[in-house]
């Protein structure tokens, strides 16, 4: 999992950087396991646009990710690793022996053959799922339920995970890469190791159109509009904008936006660091 730099032939080619694809080792995915996706471009129903800076991008098909891995019966192999233009992580298709086939989101260092398991009961090994506690202390988890049974919920996106930094009582703490520490039930699930692809952070687009592809359109400033348009906006010449705020009048930049009543601050041990 390497980063791909260009020579700069073209503008565009001067600042691209992106993954070497190296471990990718299918180039068609499981069709059984495909599902179309619907693109609205930001629009409701009435054809109104509600959400700004949406619209075109390629044409996808979605991947069904087995997120609950609930299938404790039996182990499964690894078939392929492949790449999802739905998420910056890449996935696995393994198969249960059973016959059956699913997509699970897969760990950094997975390879094609390897035999995976979920349920309780199982080691803590690289890419097998269960219960947070049955997971030894200072393990790297990913994947990891927040209610049981719901399915993973948290550190699902490339190079992300969790670290189990100490029991109490039907509790796991859990220490986030952001500094936070919370507490999590001790039934709910989780992968051991690290989300894959974790130089994701690393990669430059170069150009504008690689990102138009993603289906992002242009994005202008709130300080270039005009004070109908933004509470930023207007004033003679190129003026600051006063203070960060959304379109809607929101604060930004360290206003804190989380519901001070909200029922998960309970399980919130420490809050991230600024």
């Amino acid at each position: 999992m390497a980063i791909r730099k260009f020579k700069p032939t073209t503008p565009g080619q001067r600042n691209k950087a992106i993954s070497a694809f190296d471990d990718i080792t299918a180039k068609k995915p499981e069709k059984s396991l495909l599902e179309p996706i619907r693109k609205s471009g930001g629009r409701n129903n009435q054809g109104k646009m509600t959400m700004r800076y949406i619209g075109g991008g390629h044409k996808r098909m979605y991947r069904i990710i087995d997120f609950t891995r609930l299938k404790d019966e039996c182990k499964a192999t690894v078939l392929t690793i492949e790449y999802d233009p739905n998420r910056s992580a890449r996935i696995a298709l393994v198969q249960y022996e059973d016959g059956v086939k699913k997509y699970i989101i897969a760990p950094n260092g997975l390879k094609v053959g390897a035999v995976i398991a979920s349920g309780s009961g199982v080691a803590p090994e690289l890419g097998n799922c269960l219960p947070l506690g049955e997971i030894p202390l200072g393990t790297l988890v990913h994947n990891i339920e927040l209610r049981p049974g719901q399915g993973a919920a948290m550190a699902r996106s490339a190079g992300t995970f969790a670290q189990i930094a100490a029991r109490e009582g039907n509790h796991v703490i859990l220490r986030l890469p952001s500094g936070e520490t919370r507490m999590v039930l001790a039934s709910c699930r989780a992968t051991v190791g690290i989300v894959s692809n974790p130089d994701h952070s690393l990669e430059s687009h170069g150009k504008a159109g690689r990102v138009r592809h993603l289906g992002r359109r242009p994005r202008n400033r709130g300080v270039v509009m005009n004070p109908v348009d933004h509470p930023m906006g207007g004033g003679e010449g190129r003026a600051s904008g006063g203070h960060p705020r959304s379109r809607k009048g929101m604060p930004a930049k360290g206003y804190k936006t989380r519901n001070p009543q909200a029922p998960s601050n309970k399980f919130i041990i420490e809050r991230r660091k600024k």
